[in-house]
């Protein structure tokens, strides 16, 4: 896989690039794998806008990817395709166990239609495989990492991301997240050997402001552009600065710098060094 460029027919396509999908065996998903989500476009129960510039975007069906896959232990699963999913900046590979369930899950770098994949406690070293972190070596990269014992994959999920295992301490396994950041987690947490697939996928150059739209993205405008009940930053005349010292958000709290993660998180005690190299203990 890699990137694909367009010709300059139009301005939009000039400068334009692609993912390009040659790795992708099938265009049709499992309809029984496949679901519907209602877009809210940013709204909440009562119709505001919650969330800025949100738009509907294409019409496009959920796929159920499995971020557990802990029900399925030393069950041998083989690859049947390698999908897209409109949902996730990653690819998805459809897989049959040996039991002749299917399921969706995340797929990797190397993955290939035919590889063979298993979830235990202990297995090979090899990418897909899914196992108990406190059973990883370090240095080895890790995705679909479980912060909570049972809780199911939520972290190091997007496109090209990979975590290292750092080192092996008592309960816990220091894990290098693709921030920067070193967390402790429990070595009953499970993960997946190997890199998410898609890698250039921030390579990628949007080129016009119809694709945008077409992935829900609703148009930014600047603060200083707008009119002084709207932003902070609004009024004046022309280009002006926007006549204070720092800047702040549309509802007047500080921007660009200013801490915003609780004093009070509880799961802060699980960071030994912040993405900004900051030592936490």
């Amino acid at each position: 896989m890699g990137l694909k460029k367009f010709k300059p027919t139009t301005p939009g396509r000039r400068g334009m690039t692609g993912i390009d999908y040659s790795d992708i065996t099938t265009n049709t998903p499992n309809k029984a794998l496949t679901t519907s989500l209602k877009r809210n476009a940013g709204r909440n129960n009562t119709g505001r806008i919650t969330i800025r510039h949100k738009g509907s975007g294409h019409a496009k069906r959920y796929r159920l990817v499995d971020f557990f896959m802990t029900d399925k232990k030393s069950i041998p699963a083989k690859v049947e395709s390698v999908e897209y999913d409109p949902y996730r900046t990653g690819f998805i590979a459809l897989v049959c166990y040996a039991d002749g369930e299917r399921r969706y899950i995340l797929a990797h770098t190397t993955i290939k239609v035919g590889d063979l994949i298993v979830t235990n406690e202990t297995a090979a070293l090899t990418d897909g495989n899914r196992m108990e972190i406190g059973n990883i070596p370090t240095g080895i990269k890790i995705f679909n990492l479980e912060l909570i014992v049972w809780q199911g994959a939520s972290s190091i999920r997007s496109a090209g991301s990979y975590g290292t295992i750092n080192s092996q301490e008592w309960e816990y396994t220091q894990v290098k997240m693709p921030s920067g950041e070193i967390r402790l987690v429990h070595k009953k947490c499970f993960a997946t050997v190997g890199q998410v697939s898609n890698p250039d996928h921030n390579q990628v150059v949007i080129g016009k402001a119809g694709r945008s739209r077409w992935m829900g993205k609703r148009p930014t405008v600047r603060g200083k552009a707008m009119n002084p009940v709207d932003h902070p930053h609004g009024g004046w005349e022309g280009r002006a600065p926007i006549g204070m010292k720092a800047p702040k958000t549309p509802w007047g709290a500080p921007a660009l710098g200013k801490k915003t993660r609780s004093r009070k998180k509880t799961t802060g005690r699980w960071i030994l060094k912040t993405r900004k190299g900051k030592l936490m203990m």
